[in-house]
């Protein structure tokens, strides 16, 4: 089975905690250009990358696919209270960014539980 994966509830939400990573560490020190700030962007667009790609596959590949980003919604998500720990954004911003990452989480591991259901079907 095929997902046109801008229709994907997962999709979507990883496309707006891109862009909102994106806009925070814009607001970096230029010292985290290179580091923290490039890896947390890396990091965002995994997300939505991944589960575009592994899209157009059959639903066994296609779980792997959503397995990496996954993975990356965990390091974004530590890398996020790094970027708190150092004060570079509010807690309120970090709590914000973090409930839809957790929010992703949630749904992409269902998401995945519902694929797994289909393939033992």
């Amino acid at each position: 089975m095929r997902h046109n994966f801008k229709n994907l509830k997962i999709w979507i939400l990883a496309m707006e905690i891109t862009n909102d990573i994106y806009k925070l560490t814009f607001t970096f020190p230029k010292s985290e250009t290179y580091s923290l700030s490039s890896q947390m962007n890396r990091c965002s667009v995994s997300m939505p990358s991944n589960i575009a790609e592994g899209s157009n596959r059959g639903n066994k590949h296609f779980q792997h696919y959503l397995n990496i980003s996954l993975g990356s919604s965990f390091e974004l998500q530590t890398q996020l209270l790094i970027a708190c720990q150092n004060d570079y954004l509010s807690k309120e911003k970090t709590e914000e960014i973090e409930n839809k990452i957790i929010e992703f989480q949630k749904m992409t591991t269902g998401f995945i539980s519902k694929l797994d259901n289909n393939l033992s079907s």
